[in-house]
């Protein structure tokens, strides 16, 4: 083996006994954060969901912006399904289309979302959402670590709401059989996350 080939052994070794050293100093850190967060343990199988299990250890792993962005997204992702599942017109008269805070509240008015499940969803949309993704200078000033605990349990408590089900003699029953895909079987197709 030539030095070159050495070289890169060594800094190989080098690089993962950092990452491990890394990850055992954060270990209870990264438990602690993950439990936090009460997610739902199972949610429809839907364009959002690997992303949504996705942020859940994006946070857990202390990557706070990126749980911040991704929780923007996926609650904009979760208001327009919901719209396009109970079937709420997602334009206006003048073809324009609506924005997320007219869709949560056409949701909430009709009672297709609780207050408190909208309100969640206001609070993810206004956690500095155009800030964060034009990389505002406003940015500079937030707390990240709290913004994302706090928005990683609104959508906790968003998908709780929508995709909440209880499990009776073995079989999944959906509270809102609407936002799932039943199969001609009487199955669903399901993400867990049952960490």
């Amino acid at each position: 083996m030539n030095n070159q080939g050495i070289g890169e052994k060594i800094k190989r070794q080098r690089i993962k006994d950092d990452l491990i050293s890394d990850f055992n100093a954060s270990i209870d850190q990264r438990v602690n954060r993950y439990m936090e967060i009460g997610h739902q343990w199972i949610i429809g199988n839907h364009h959002f969901a690997e992303a949504s299990s996705e942020c859940i250890n994006v946070y857990r792993d202390g990557y706070f912006i990126a749980a911040v962005m991704m929780s923007h997204s996926i609650n904009e992702g979760i208001i327009v399904f919901v719209a396009g599942r109970v079937k709420l017109p997602k334009h206006k008269s003048d073809g324009s289309a609506k924005s997320i805070e007219e869709l949560i509240s056409e949701l909430e008015q009709q009672k297709t979302m609780s207050k408190a499940c909208a309100d969640a969803s206001r609070g993810i949309y206004g956690s500095y959402r155009n800030d964060i993704h034009h990389m505002n200078p406003k940015i500079g000033s937030i707390n990240f670590c709290s913004l994302a605990r706090e928005n990683l349990k609104r959508l906790a408590m968003i998908e709780k709401e929508i995709f909440g089900a209880d499990v009776i003699e073995g079989r999944l029953r959906p509270h809102h059989p609407v936002y799932w895909d039943l199969n001609a079987d009487g199955t669903v197709s399901a993400f867990l996350r049952l960490e």
